[in-house]
């Protein structure tokens, strides 16, 4: 089995930035504002990611990834200020970088359990990998909506693609003499 530690890695730290700078552009009142009364806020998205990352990779090769003092309910009641919510959301992405860091390609051949249920290794980074990007996107959709035309984008602006398409050919192509 290849060594995809180091990309799966990377994708975690990539998509903690994007709703990092997706946080940055929104205020207080945008951050805890949800689009209705079913849906969740960037803050509940956030305190629920902080709250599954941590549960899921404390201890990941040693203990179920369901954690007996994560109280998943309690994650969905933004009930703290936004430092709070960002220090949860910093707990979860310390254990999951901290783990990721540690792992080792015979690792990937052992099993860990979420909720009981055993996965292989790869499927339990896959499960997580998932569910984050998953949140993410929610995260990042809803900064965009609450910030309209003062939205920075956080990947290829429009009408940018042929510019970024010359670029990166030219950085992994040059031409040759």
């Amino acid at each position: 089995m290849p060594n995809w530690l180091e990309p799966t890695r990377q994708e975690f730290k990539r998509y903690r930035l994007l709703a990092e700078r997706s946080f940055s552009q929104v205020n207080d009142a945008e951050f805890f504002r949800a689009s209705d009364a079913e849906s969740n806020s960037i803050a509940i998205i956030a305190k629920h990611v902080g709250g599954n990352l941590r549960s899921r990779w404390t201890n990941f090769l040693t203990s179920d990834g369901e954690k007996t003092d994560r109280d998943r309910d309690s994650e969905f009641v933004a009930q703290a200020d936004r430092q709070e919510i960002l220090r949860i959301w910093d707990r979860g992405w310390s254990a999951v970088i901290g783990t990721l860091a540690t792992l080792q390609p015979p690792d990937l051949e052992r099993t860990v359990t979420i909720r009981g249920e055993p996965h292989t290794v790869p499927q339990a980074l896959q499960r997580s990998l998932s569910h984050t990007a998953y949140h993410v996107g929610q995260i990042v959709t809803l900064a965009r909506q609450f910030r309209g035309t003062d939205w920075q984008t956080l990947s290829v602006p429009r009408g940018g693609s042929a510019a970024l398409l010359a670029k990166m050919r030219a950085k992994f192509n040059p031409p040759t003499c």
